[in-house]
């Protein structure tokens, strides 16, 4: 039994790397100074090389042929409801600014109030409604351009915006479509020019040098 102790004793220390009674043992000690030839030094807490706990790579799993950015039919629902918002809250503020100018020679009664709050639904729908049908046109024909260029840049973006703006004022004649156009060309491009800054910037003082 005493003998099968040992032998035992010896597999397992021979398995965890403990020296048994024939085997070299090597002690904490013995091994701090021995280095480690292409390796960073390992935690003294883990087992295990630190460098590969660092993560160089993204952590999602992307399917094939997928882009790391949202494309333009992704981010379409964000800019219509964004959109949306942004021109409710700009209308009802709009709208108590009309209520309150236009009933301010009535005293604080309940058909001022009424008037005021007829004033702040009416502007915030008429706003949203606005921003909305443009950004559901320039959403509309910047997945358009992308699918039939099969490139996105900041070129999709100019396009989208001058046909959204000609198409708008559509109503108004061949002036109409002009100005809408060119309105939507300077809004766009502006938003481009803004996106670019960073990089025209580096790039220029990349040519300087």
């Amino acid at each position: 039994m005493e003998g099968g102790g040992n032998s035992k004793g010896s597999g397992l220390g021979g398995l965890f790397g403990a020296g048994g009674a024939g085997g070299p043992g090597y002690s904490h000690a013995d091994l701090a100074g021995v280095p480690l030839t292409g390796m960073s030094p390992l935690s003294p807490y883990l087992n295990v090389d630190p460098r590969y706990l660092i993560q160089d790579t993204d952590e999602f799993i992307l399917p094939t042929g997928a882009n790391k950015t949202r494309g333009r039919f992704e981010l379409a629902f964000f800019t219509i409801g964004g959109c949306c918002m942004t021109g409710a809250a700009f209308g009802a503020l709009n709208g108590l600014r009309l209520g309150l100018k236009e009933t301010h020679s009535m005293t604080w009664s309940k058909p001022r109030n009424v008037q005021i709050l007829n004033m702040v639904t009416r502007q915030g729908a008429l706003w949203a409604n606005t921003l909305g049908s443009l950004a559901l046109l320039y959403s509309a024909f910047g997945v358009i351009v992308e699918k039939t260029r099969g490139a996105e840049d900041d070129l999709n973006t100019v396009a989208a915006g001058t046909m959204t703006g000609m198409l708008y004022k559509c109503a108004g004649g061949v002036r109409g479509i002009a100005r809408g156009g060119l309105a939507g060309l300077m809004f766009t491009g502006l938003y481009a020019l803004y996106n670019n800054w960073e990089h025209m910037k580096g790039s220029v003082q990349r040519q300087s040098l």
